[in-house]
């Protein structure tokens, strides 16, 4: 036991038991919470008319918890809502109040030169987004959060879970991390200790590399046979733009400039009160040790059409994150003794379309009736009552979304030209193209490569000139960008971001790979500054309070020498409008 877990003498923690605990208050999570105590309804509705036989069930306690300071916080996506789970969980969506900020009227892709743009004369299939709808998912969980507590589920923000708590190896619960511990891990004054929280089901939801979870699978050996999970790191910007310029409901998608050493692209979409949404995602299986979304962004408002569509905007909101890019053939196990797994964190997104929240949702909702269908027969949560939601996910459109672009990434990876016709002939056997299963052997932090081999001797140094000044208004500079998510940590609490080995930033990693997390980061946390070890040399300085819990750092950093670990329950981003 660490300093960081060891509680002050006479102090114990206190246990709390509920019957299904959900940990991660997203999509997922809230849509698993919500459509959990509906079907209870249901169910009982149904028995005490006679149409259903069996015994209806007891009131549960369902608890929600998420490390955010309030859900919707750390909620932060594209974000086109395709609606399909929505309707299931709320028909009447929008007479209830569902914050949708526009539905997509026109869609459009443009491929992007240096200095030129044209547009594709069809849209591609995967693109088309009409009967969509462009949302602020921090907006959308907020309000789903209120549907649940309408229906008494209970939802605990600023609560992270740091360890699961096993029964051989059954999941019996979480325990969430103390709060008030200072650098060193000593109690302040302030100090609670986290809960022990004992459930008869847990529901992982906790998004991108849920860092709950990734200790399970660990344990529980979850991702064995599987394709290495790798991941997309996404970045974007809210533009106010001067009244009356601005026509809701396009969705454009471009490729192209400003990414040359590396996959990706970036969409652009348009929301009522003269309001466009700037993104940028790019793969995180480079070979660039330079890689750096937030610099691409910046890049990418210098070219013609951006300058074109942008003129008089001013940047009023910016966030970050990473989405699982494997799929299908990544995936982890879902189900085991006393849990289950949905959701981002299950690699459940459509990396064709970038789209996940339905994917997400539907998951969560499909737990839930593995849940009800659990309780209705009086079974405690085995291996052999979760496996259903397993069958449930392989039965419906997740696994019919996923598995058409169950390959997709893998081919994308080679490179735009390259892939073309392995794309062409995936579109053509249904995702199976000319191998299946397209495997995935290496990790993303396996394939980053030295400055020189991407670069050349002064390649990198010419691409600097390109990059824009700082304006504050429509150019910035990352860390006044960070400004803009209103993150948050408390400067005397223990520093989550976990580096494990000093010495090979400043020997081996700044010299050959010029420090990449200082690049990929979307939020200067890493610094590099001048060595006090070695003279002439530099050492990483981590500035753990801009941290906006993308997990870049844990995924890409070449030696994997950086692990993210959850914070104090309520530090971090503070979105609202992305």
């Amino acid at each position: 036991m660490s300093q960081f877990d060891q509680l002050p003498e006479g102090v114990t923690r206190e246990t709390m038991e509920c019957d299904v605990l959900i940990v991660g208050g997203g999509a997922a999570g809230l849509s698993a919470a919500l459509h959990l105590q509906n079907q209870i309804q249901k169910h009982n509705d149904a028995v005490a008319a006679g149409t259903k036989p069996g015994q209806p069930i007891p009131e549960q306690m369902i608890v929600v918890i998420d490390k955010a300071s309030e859900i919707g916080a750390h909620s932060f996506s594209g974000a086109v809502l395709n609606p399909k789970a929505l309707e299931e969980l709320i028909p009447n969506f929008k007479e209830e109040g569902c914050p949708i900020d526009s539905e997509v009227k026109k869609d459009a892709v443009y491929y992007l030169g240096s200095d030129f743009s044209f547009k594709l004369p069809i849209t591609p299939p995967p693109f088309h987004n009409e009967g969509n709808y462009i949302i602020s998912l921090s907006k959308f969980n907020r309000w789903l959060a209120t549907k649940c507590e309408e229906k008494g589920i209970n939802i605990f923000p600023g609560f992270a879970a740091v360890e699961a708590l096993y029964e051989g190896n059954k999941i019996v619960g979480v325990r969430t991390g103390d709060k008030g511990r200072d650098k060193n891990g000593a109690p302040k004054g302030n100090f609670e200790p986290g809960l022990i929280l004992k459930s008869k089901v847990t529901i992982f939801a906790e998004g991108t590399r849920g860092s709950l979870f990734r200790q399970v699978a660990k344990k529980l050996d979850l991702y064995a046979g599987k394709n290495k999970d790798v991941y997309e790191e996404g970045v974007k910007e809210i533009i106010q733009m001067p009244a009356g310029t601005v026509e809701a409901g396009q969705v454009i998608h471009t490729m192209g400039f400003p990414l040359s050493k590396s996959i990706g692209g970036t969409f652009i979409y348009t929301l009522p009160g003269d309001k466009i949404i700037v993104g940028l995602v790019a793969y995180l299986d480079t070979h660039d040790p330079l890689l750096d979304p937030h610099r691409e962004l910046q890049k990418l408002k210098t070219h013609p059409f951006l300058q074109n569509m942008l003129k008089g905007g001013k940047v009023i909101a910016y966030g970050g994150k990473t989405l699982p890019a494997g799929g299908w053939y990544s995936m982890p196990k879902l189900y085991g003794d006393g849990w289950m797994v949905c959701g981002d964190s299950a690699s459940m997104v459509d990396v064709q379309k970038l789209k996940g929240i339905h994917l997400a949702m539907k998951s969560g909702m499909q737990a839930a009736e593995t849940v009800v269908e659990g309780l209705a027969g009086g079974s405690e949560f085995t291996e052999g009552i979760t496996k259903a939601y397993e069958d449930k996910i392989t039965g419906g459109f997740v696994k019919e979304e996923l598995y058409r672009v169950r390959n997709f990434h893998q081919a994308l990876s080679k490179g735009i030209v390259a892939s073309m016709p392995l794309l062409a002939v995936q579109e053509i056997t249904g995702g199976r193209g000319l191998q299946d299963p397209m495997p995935i052997t290496e990790n993303d932090a396996d394939t980053t490569e030295k400055v020189v081999d991407v670069w050349g001797p002064n390649g990198f140094e010419e691409q600097l000139g390109q990059l824009p000044k700082p304006d504050g208004e429509l150019f910035f500079d990352k860390l006044s960008s960070v400004y803009l998510t209103g993150t948050m940590h408390d400067e005397d609490s223990p520093n989550h971001l976990i580096l494990k080995n000093g010495d090979i930033c400043r020997t081996v990693c700044e010299p050959n790979y010029k420090s990449p997390c200082n690049h990929f980061c979307p939020a200067s946390v890493y610094e590099m500054v001048p060595s006090t070890k070695e003279a002439g040399k530099k050492d990483l300085q981590i500035n753990y309070t801009n941290c906006i819990h993308c997990k870049t750092c844990d995924i890409k950093c070449p030696f994997e020498n950086i692990e993210w670990t959850v914070p104090e329950g309520g530090g971090g981003p503070q979105y609202r409008e992305v």
